[in-house]
């Protein structure tokens, strides 16, 4: 397989010159010979049987398939014509077994989405896809529910965690590389949740209203860039409304973007619980999944009546059926049966989730270069964050019980929408033992943080304290604000006032506020670490690794910077009928809208359009090393190609992302790529990024096309949004392109 980021002296990522990656699967056209014939050869039932299927968590024992892994979902198979058995699977971040009632069982933990992203390296999103898609084969799946490319409008978003930031360019190109790593083993991906669901708060009430420009300058771009790259077999419709339409029965989604524009041939699979119409089916959804959690047998029962009543030509079902057989085809699920429980290499599938988890650690402070730390460091204390029992996960559908199991857990939420399924759970390795590992000759001892004053003694009679913070996020849940909670926050300034020498790891799942910052010398930024992600912090903190994470959401310092100060929905319904309307479970509930006033400007976008200052700006990461820009090139005309050199004037090796900004006249800056070289001290690489032009461009939806105007714009290399180092312009000529 080719890398995505050059070997040779040229790092290139950049839509317009990074190639789709190439999978091992049959070709498009003989995949659509095969549905075709196949389709010919179908009852009616037998078409209808592919178009929806239940949760066999939800059924009894005697009424599932024997023999069948237990995950999400499935969609029963046509033995006789040689169609497989669907077996559906979460998530994104491992093999999911939220769903699976029996005891014991585990699977590798990936780090969190954010930190994925935090990575902002291809290539270790496609190895972890690799890698967790390798484990869902093995376990009898061969339907992944990979792909959440939803971007981070608001870092109070309980599901942000699972996505992979705010950006376009940066999202879509990591989530095309992790589609293609999980469809190497066999199996259908697919990219989620389509489109424009940031917000868990009423996410099945709420109605997102957007003008069509700003949606395609943004999250749908992510989809379609994810799309280009990763060509995942299915796509994931999400609950929300659209300009009051259900995402699930939009046609303007569905039908006009997905395949008039984009030309996409799989199918489109509901969320569970996100269908409320048999009409859906002429809309452009194809699946109806987790039936139960709808109100009706849409896609079944409901289907049949249709039929009769002429209400729904056969050739829907035909057209649904045709693109669900094209992706079994053209993902080799019909040519590699499942053959459930064959033997997994756990621990060379932990050394993947280690290395994701290292490249995503991002050191966020570092003053007076307290780290890494040295052998001189005789006594450390180590504060809070369940630190003694592992690392924390994110709640939900998402939520990986890690190898080794889960060390301790308390319920996710004691009511309301996330009760019945998330959980707060600690596990993987946990970072007092990796530390103690790490340092075999200092005393490190360990106290759980829940009295400060304690705390603070405890720190003042070592010569370090190494703060383990958290705060959980889970699915179906937005937070209230951006703090750390559950008195972290006093715990810090206790444990800083005591030892001048104290590191802050935060292991969180959204941008937290810090009113403690100026007190700490050093702060860490590791997400939600999976399988060893201690191991992964001890080896950061040591030097043994050299941290390369750069952030990929901004983390605002106030509240009131956001587009949205106060959180959609927050005052809407009660917690009861929340937790209904969370699944489509409750008629009767209004619609409300949220509107999101950055429109195409998310995130940094925001920012720098209102000139805002943030805590941490997008891009922003801090190696122990150093790197020097210079030699800028600057090439315009029909494209834009940047060029430029990195050279590591530091006395250590470390991977730097330099990223390139452009701006319009009167437009917010824009990240058209970014480079990753891995240089040692003295090292010099060029790097060159060549803008895909629709992150240059507008939308024009009334002539719909892409329009990049003719005029001079400027560029700028920087190590974040915020810090440019080197400028130029370019003096672009206008072009146009189809959606």
């Amino acid at each position: 397989m080719k890398r995505l980021r050059s070997i040779l002296l040229t790092a290139v990522i950049g839509t317009a010159v990074t190639p789709a990656v190439t999978l091992a699967r049959e070709p498009a056209s003989k995949a659509e010979r095969r549905a075709a014939e196949t389709l010919s050869k179908m009852t009616l039932e037998e078409k209808i049987q592919l178009l929806h299927g239940p949760m066999p968590g939800l059924l009894p024992a005697a009424k599932r398939p024997a023999g069948m892994a237990v995950g999400a979902g499935y969609i029963e198979g046509v033995p006789r014509l040689g169609i497989p058995r669907l077996v559906e699977t979460d998530a994104s971040l491992g093999v999911s077994n939220l769903m699976d009632l029996r005891k014991g069982d585990v699977a590798t933990a990936l780090p969190s989405g954010l930190s994925l992203a935090s990575s902002w390296d291809p290539d270790i999103a496609r190895a972890g896809g690799t890698m967790i898609g390798s484990e869902a084969r093995a376990k009898g799946f061969n339907v992944m529910l990979v792909g959440g490319v939803n971007l981070a409008r608001d870092p109070r978003g309980g599901r942000n965690f699972e996505y992979l930031g705010e950006d376009p360019l940066l999202g879509g190109e990591l989530v095309g590389a992790q589609i293609a790593g999980v469809q190497s083993n066999n199996i259908i991906g697919t990219i989620k949740h389509f489109a424009l669901n940031p917000l868990e708060t009423g996410r099945n009430i709420h109605s997102v209203n957007m003008d069509e420009g700003a949606m395609r300058e943004s999250d749908l771009l992510a989809f379609q860039i994810g799309i280009e790259k990763g060509a995942p077999g299915s796509i994931m419709c999400g609950y929300n409304r659209v300009e009051g339409e259900y995402a699930c029965e939009n046609a303007f989604l569905l039908t006009d973007v997905l395949r008039r524009d984009w030309g996409y041939k799989g199918y489109v699979m509901s969320d569970w619980g996100a269908v409320h119409s048999t009409e859906a089916l002429i809309k452009g959804l194809d699946q109806q999944s987790g039936e139960q959690l709808d109100k009706k047998r849409y896609f079944s029962t409901e289907l049949t009546k249709a039929l009769d009543e002429k209400r729904i030509p056969v050739s829907a079902v035909d057209t649904a059926v045709r693109r669900i057989l094209y992706s079994v085809y053209a993902y080799g699920v019909a040519d590699n049966p499942l053959q459930p429980g064959q033997p997994i290499d756990y621990d060379a599938n932990a050394d993947v989730a280690q290395r994701a988890a290292e490249a995503g650690i991002v050191l966020l402070r570092n003053e007076g270069g307290i780290l890494p730390l040295g052998s001189s460091v005789r006594t450390i204390v180590v504060v809070g964050g369940n630190a003694d029992a592992g690392v924390p996960s994110g709640g939900g559908s998402s939520q990986v019980t890690p190898v080794g199991g889960l060390k301790r857990t308390s319920p996710g939420a004691p009511r309301g929408p996330a009760a019945g399924f998330a959980r707060r759970g600690y596990g993987g390795t946990a970072p007092l033992d990796a530390l103690r590992a790490e340092f075999p000759n200092a005393q490190i001892s360990f106290i759980d943080g829940k009295d400060p004053v304690a705390a603070a003694a405890a720190a003042k009679a070592a010569d370090m304290a190494i703060v383990f913070t958290e705060k959980y996020s889970t699915e179906a849940v937005d937070h209230a604000d951006l703090s750390l909670g559950e008195g972290q926050d006093a715990l810090i300034d206790a444990v800083a006032d005591a030892n001048a020498k104290t590191v802050v790891v935060l292991q969180t799942g959204n941008a937290v506020l810090m009113p403690w910052q100026a007190k700490v010398p050093a702060i860490l930024s590791a997400w939600y670490g999976g399988q060893r992600g201690g191991n992964a912090i001890a080896r950061v903190l040591s030097g043994k690794v050299n941290p390369s994470g750069h952030l990929p959401v901004t983390f605002p310092a106030s509240v009131d910077q956001l587009p949205n100060p106060k959180l959609p929905g927050s005052d809407i319904p009660p917690a009861d009928k929340e937790t209904r309307a969370v699944y489509g479970l409750m008629a009767g509930l209004q619609p409300y809208d949220v509107s999101f006033p950055e429109g195409s400007d998310v995130g940094y976008r925001w920012f720098d359009k209102k000139g805002l200052k943030p805590l941490y700006p997008f891009g922003h990461g801090i190696s122990y090393t150093a790197f020097r820009y210079d030699g800028l090139k600057v090439t315009g005309g029909k494209t834009l190609t940047v060029r430029f050199t990195v050279t590591n004037t530091g006395d250590r090796q470390g991977a730097d992302v330099p990223q390139v900004y452009v701006t319009r006249p009167g437009k917010a800056k824009r990240l058209i790529g970014w480079g990753k070289p891995d240089l040692k001290p003295g090292e010099s690489r060029e790097v060159t990024v060549t803008a895909d032009p629709r992150v240059l461009a507008d939308f024009d939806a009334k002539a719909q096309r892409w329009v990049v105007p003719a005029g001079t714009v400027k560029v700028e290399v920087g190590t974040s949004a915020k810090d440019p180092v080197l400028t130029g312009t370019a003096r672009l000529s206008r072009t146009t392109r189809k959606p």
